[in-house]
């Protein structure tokens, strides 16, 4: 089992936003690296307890439909492995299944 990832603090990438469950950070000016971590919310509010491999769950779950839906469909996902993000080792595979990079696009 994988460790616990409550929050992450990335040495190379500067933190855009902390959401209740996700952590965003600058990769430029076009690109971001999405991080979901193993923290639970409920009504808006962070809970103290974190549920193991939660984050890797919801991304891999998340990339999985993206990708399937992609021809329906143009999303934020880009091809764009961790290894090109974050150097150092042991971040990346703390990281790996729980992260993608996207296209900083404007919501709707």
């Amino acid at each position: 089992m994988s460790a616990i990832v409550y929050e992450t603090r990335l040495k190379d990438l500067r933190l855009r936003h902390r959401g209740k469950v996700r952590d965003i950070y600058d990769v430029d000016d076009r690109h971001m690296l999405i991080v979901a971590s193993d923290r639970l919310s409920a009504f808006d509010v962070i809970l103290p307890d974190p549920i193991p491999n939660k984050g890797c769950v919801l991304t891999q779950l998340s990339s999985f439909w993206f990708a399937r839906t992609a021809h329906i469909v143009p999303n934020h996902l880009v091809d764009w492995p961790i290894e090109g993000v974050v150097r150092d080792r042991e971040e990346r595979a703390r990281l790996s299944a729980r992260s993608v990079v996207v296209k900083r696009l404007k919501p709707l």
